[in-house]
């Protein structure tokens, strides 16, 4: 059964599986491209607070005077939520899940998506590292089958990066490459590889940082402020890591290292162990920054 609001549906819709983070911030971007939007998880609860933060993103845009009053009711009338993956996917010509980076989950509701969705839907996977060419093993016509790596926060972010798995049609890419242009991004194409380019160049430098805390080099302040001020980066690369998730960096570092074999990415001791303590950067209050609300 769908919750909140209603679905327009039809053979055009898109659903967004996953409504974390990256699920809403995506499933914002295509409503307000005048898509209608399907935004599926198996907790309503996430469900409502997605709508919040969605409405929330508006608002703050609205008060920047980056979007007009009318737009925002017109992304919100796009919008329905779903916790039945049946209905959330029924008919649709655009798929893009963005659950947690769990191979097995991203292959199985992939797989089940495409029994559901139209017969032609694009299957994209927002992955940040994981293998296209095996998420695609488990889906019926793999061609169909790319990765959409958005960044965070994605109403923000103007990148996108399209990853071609070995199988993945040249129409597949055209249709990616269309759909990141709709919703007001610029995309990149790379080949499906362990970490892609921003992964692997973004966790490598991220890694390299936090190895100089580690050695007492200089603070993490003053690190990132040589990355801001000396390079013209827009954030240092530690502040970023809380922002990302010192788990989420350590999960990518440890999934290089094993696939690249590559000292480069071993996660630093101190990453480590800050996970184990729980310091996992903003959405914990403390990381190598201390966070307030």
């Amino acid at each position: 059964m769908s919750e909140g609001r209603r679905d327009r549906g039809g053979e055009g819709a898109l659903a967004v599986l996953g409504a974390g983070t990256m699920g809403h911030g995506i499933a914002q971007v295509a409503a307000m491209a005048g898509l209608a939007t399907r935004l599926f998880d198996v907790d309503g609860a996430a469900l409502a607070t997605a709508l919040e933060r969605i409405e929330a993103n508006l608002d703050t845009g609205i008060e920047r005077g980056k979007v007009a009053p009318d737009r925002k009711d017109a992304t919100l009338a796009a919008l329905s939520v779903h916790t039945d993956l049946e209905e959330a996917t029924g008919g649709v010509g655009i798929v893009i899940e963005a659950v947690p980076e769990r191979l097995e989950l991203k292959r199985s509701l992939l797989s089940r998506s495409a029994e559901t969705a139209a017969a032609e839907a694009m299957l994209a996977t927002n992955t940040s590292s994981l293998s296209i060419a095996r998420i695609a093993e488990a889906v019926p016509a793999p061609e169909r089958v790319i990765g959409m790596h958005f960044f965070n926060p994605v109403h923000i972010m103007a990148l996108v990066e399209i990853v071609r798995g070995p199988e993945t049609s040249e129409a597949t890419v055209e249709r990616a490459r269309a759909l990141a242009g709709r919703f007001e991004k610029t995309p990149i194409v790379v080949r499906d590889s362990p970490g892609f380019a921003s992964s692997r160049l973004g966790i490598a430098f991220g890694l390299e940082a936090i190895r100089m805390v580690e050695e007492g080099v200089a603070s993490a302040e003053d690190i990132d402020t040589a990355m801001t001020l000396g390079y013209r980066h827009p954030m240092g690369p530690l502040r970023l890591t809380d922002l990302v998730g010192l788990d989420v960096r350590l999960d990518i570092a440890r999934h290089l290292h094993r696939e690249l074999g590559s000292s480069r990415f071993e996660p630093p001791a101190l990453l480590e162990r800050m996970v184990e303590e729980g310091k996992l950067g903003k959405k914990t209050g403390e990381g190598f920054y201390t966070w307030e609300e």
